[in-house]
């Protein structure tokens, strides 16, 4: 490899290491747990905005007020993989936690919990109801306070829905019937039946509600990480928006709305909700169905919001109006989101977010995946991964080392032009350029896979990083969450010894690695000494120190990431020992490392 490739790997990665630095220096900050005293006077005897919708009357209706609902009647919420309640008052879904997901790997963790009623700490939690049209005032429609009677049902499963009504002073009886499937989807049918003698218009709404924490709105269990989305998704008629929190809280103020507010007209398909790393709440309006989505933000009361409402529907005496809707509340999972996609729900496989690199993210998770299905170990799924696309790579791979070993051949007429040459680089960079022309050989050629190997680095660790099939995923022995940094660490020998390790996070956890990033920084060591150090001092110095500080940075990273290049350094080292040998080049591996131990003797003496 002569010095222009030379120069162009180390470019490279001394790219790679200002990001890895990058990722040292300036972590996610971590989120800070608000007390519950501070929580509860934050959002006690706060509701989510009223809806408005373009008729005056209800566009005049601004907030409705609510207590803390501890002690409101509740009807619970049970299935295999939910546990929760909804609150009679305000008819809410805002009591929903996930059975098959804890917190953290300890046995005593708490399952995980998405919604949350108001006046617990960060509420969270789903309204709905209907906006009063002409003929109607704001108490004649249900509100946030309004106390629904449970009509039919005891509890909310898989086989059992409920109903809800309420009865306002018209004799207008409002119904509203909730159903859940096996894993997240509710379907919520609202429904009003007018028993007055004269004709009502109303709208349907839905709300997802999220109330702030402290002056600046500070969300509990947000990553705030720069390549993750947290915050508003939704998308109109095909068109995909995400929102960040900090974004909302930038929404210019909407005088319609009574909030800063965005507002998206959704003429067929689309829906709108909140989504955090793994966990997600979405409003989902029937497929075909017209509705205007927005979301909006309270700057006083700290509260997020998404809302759906569905065109104005009058109602004669006697007659009944009704309309359906859906409710997402839980995982981020794969499989399951495809399947409400092939359901009906318009690009929700979306709603995981892929980033700017989805025509890689998007295929290497799906087989990621497969391969897991196949063989149930996360990590040795991440390693088959790596085969499969190592064994894609090979073609080009194989004209690199070629080349590569051709340059090898080429060595000593190269430094006879560089001899007679002298300080003339012009005349060298000629006599080069001719001869690679003769013995065609493409110096450019071995640094391509090196080039390529880069997006696909960075759109695994992004899999790694979004997806919540990698979240708490086991390998073997200590590595029981492919998703966070090895566990393992110097300072206790790697889990023999009885004391623990230093805290994830922590300088010392960088400094006293573990295992893993040890056998990355020696299979990396290996690669680089199947051909001598170059000759240029500097080189030869950055070359030498390359491996380490790749071990010290990709220290930090999810172990599942380091997995992929241990077993990436490995195929490639036995790659290209392979072919050169093929090509009748043998690598002199021991050789090259005892010289790097001569020079830096040689060095010490002088």
């Amino acid at each position: 490899m002569d010095d222009q490739n030379k120069n162009l790997i180390l470019a490279t990665a001394l790219s790679f290491v200002v990001i890895l630095v990058w990722f040292v220096l300036f972590p996610p900050p971590e989120a800070t747990a608000p007390t519950e005293e501070a929580s509860i006077s934050a959002v006690e005897n706060n509701i989510a905005l009223a809806p408005s919708t373009p008729d005056a009357q209800a566009a005049a209706a601004t907030q409705a007020e609510a207590s803390a609902d501890d002690e409101s009647p509740r009807v619970a919420i049970e299935t295999a993989r939910l546990t929760g309640s909804v609150s009679l008052k305000g008819g809410r879904i805002d009591d929903l936690s996930l059975k098959d997901y804890r917190v953290s790997l300890d046995d005593d963790a708490e399952i995980v919990k998405v919604l949350s009623p108001v006046g617990t700490p960060s509420a969270y939690y789903a309204l709905y109801g209907w906006a009063p049209g002409a003929g109607l005032a704001l108490e004649d429609v249900p509100g946030a306070n309004t106390e629904w009677t449970l009509e039919e049902g005891t509890e909310l499963s898989v086989d059992t829905p409920i109903t809800l009504s309420w009865t306002n002073s018209k004799n207008m009886i409002f119904r509203r019937t909730l159903a859940v499937d096996e894993n997240y989807m509710f379907s919520v049918t609202q429904s009003v039946e007018n028993g007055s003698d004269t004709t009502a218009s109303m709208a349907p709404y839905g709300i997802l509600a999220r109330h702030g924490i402290g002056e600046d709105a500070d969300l509990p269990d947000l990553k705030n990480f720069f390549i993750l989305h947290e915050g508003v998704v939704n998308v109109t008629d095909g068109t995909l928006t995400e929102t960040d929190y900090d974004d909302v809280r930038d929404f210019e103020v909407n005088p319609n709305e009574g909030a800063q507010a965005e507002v998206y007209q959704v003429q067929k398909d689309g829906w709108i909700g909140f989504t955090d790393h793994f966990w997600m709440t979405t409003l989902i309006p029937e497929a075909g169905q017209s509705f205007k989505a927005a979301a909006k933000y309270d700057n006083r009361r700290k509260i997020y919001q998404t809302e759906t409402v569905l065109p104005t529907m009058t109602v004669a005496p006697g007659a009944t109006a009704e309309v359906s809707t859906q409710l997402f509340a839980g995982a981020k999972e794969w499989e399951t989101i495809r399947n409400y996609e092939k359901n009906g729900v318009i690009d929700f496989l979306n709603s995981i977010d892929w980033g700017w690199f989805f025509f890689l993210t998007k295929p290497i998770f799906w087989l990621l995946h497969n391969i897991n299905q196949l063989i149930g170990n996360m990590g040795w799924s991440i390693i088959g991964l790596t085969l499969i696309i190592k064994a894609a790579l090979f073609p080009l791979a194989y004209k690199s080392y070629v080349s590569m070993a051709k340059m090898k051949e080429l060595q000593p007429q190269m430094e006879a032009l560089k001899a007679a040459a002298g300080d003339d680089r012009q005349k060298m960079q000629q006599g080069m350029m001719e001869l690679y022309k003769k013995e065609k050989v493409n110096p450019a050629a071995g640094c391509l896979p090196i080039l390529l190997q880069i997006p696909i680095f960075f759109s695994l660790y992004k899999v790694i990083f979004v997806t919540i099939e990698l979240r708490q995923a086991p390998f073997f022995g200590p590595f029981q969450d492919l998703s966070a940094p090895d566990p393992t660490s110097i300072m206790n020998f790697f889990g023999l010894m009885p004391w623990g390790g230093p805290e994830a996070g922590t300088l010392m956890a960088t400094i006293f690695i573990g295992i893993l990033p040890l056998l990355l920084g020696i299979s990396m060591y290996l690669q680089q000494k199947l051909n001598p150090a170059p000759t240029d001092p500097t080189q030869q110095m950055i070359f030498a120190w390359m491996p380490w500080v790749f071990m010290f940075m990709l220290g930090s990273f999810a172990s599942g990431l380091v997995v992929y290049w241990i077993a990436n350094n490995t195929i490639t080292f036995t790659q290209q020992y392979l072919i050169m040998r093929s090509q009748g080049y043998k690598p002199d591996i021991f050789g090259n490392i005892k010289s790097g131990f001569r020079r830096k003797s040689k060095a010490d003496e002088k």
